[in-house]
């Protein structure tokens, strides 16, 4: 859980530096982001699910 504070604290930090500098954020459309990194977090577990399945 300290790791997801950190993270959540680097991000809101680094969105006002880029704010406050009136740069574009480092980062895609809100909704296509999220779904993104979601698909990422579940196209790992699917590997590490079928790769447990085929080394039990």
């Amino acid at each position: 859980m300290k790791v997801v504070v950190l993270s959540l604290i680097t991000g809101f930090i680094v969105g006002a530096v880029f704010r406050l500098l009136k740069l574009p954020i480092p980062a895609p459309n809100a909704l296509a982001g999220i779904m993104g990194i979601f698909g990422i977090f579940l196209g790992a577990l699917f590997v590490e699910q079928i790769l447990k399945l085929l080394t039990k």
